[in-house]
């Protein structure tokens, strides 16, 4: 029986530096998952179809199951655990743009990259955005209609004081 080598991966993940003693072949998603407890970022088809395991490496969406950790190495990794109080996640709750929830992580993620990287994004772009995630429960207007606002969100906050108008 051939032994299998394993090395050991400096990872940083949320902010931290995680280490992990792992094989050079194991996909991000597995290490995120089973090594780090990480179960926000969910396996789905694990082809790179289904963006249910979307997470941020270097603020870019990421299919985990398509990357192997040993990859992210020198990169930061921002998985669902990651993620604060962001508009996109209060929008969802508003809009209730989710029903069992199991894809809602990947697309918090794909969509909070999105309103970091295209604070302006039209209906295009965003329509754009969510083919890269599927949900087999809900309808994407729901989801639309979260993202739209928390768009909204980052426009008001990224304006200057000085042109917010203030109602009494």
């Amino acid at each position: 029986m051939e032994e299998t080598t394993k090395c050991e991966l400096v990872l940083h993940i949320n902010g931290e530096q995680r280490t992990v003693i792992t094989r050079q072949a194991e996909t991000l998603l597995f290490v995120l998952r089973d090594e780090l407890g990480l179960t926000g970022t969910k396996p789905g088809c694990l082809n790179g179809d289904c963006g249910a395991c979307t997470v941020l490496v270097n603020g870019t969406p990421i299919k985990s199951c398509m990357m192997l950790a040993i990859e992210t190495v020198g990169k930061e990794i921002t998985t669902i655990e990651g993620l604060r109080d962001t508009p996109i996640q209060h929008a969802f709750v508003r809009h209730f743009a989710f029903q069992c929830g199991y894809c809602t992580p990947g697309f918090i993620m794909n969509i909070h990259a999105l309103i970091e990287q295209h604070p302006n994004a039209d209906q295009s772009t965003i329509q754009e955005w969510l083919q890269s995630n599927i949900c087999r429960c809900t309808s994407y207007q729901e989801i639309e209609a979260a993202v739209k606002e928390a768009l909204q969100a980052k426009k008001t906050d990224i304006q200057p004081s000085h042109n917010r108008i203030s109602r009494v």
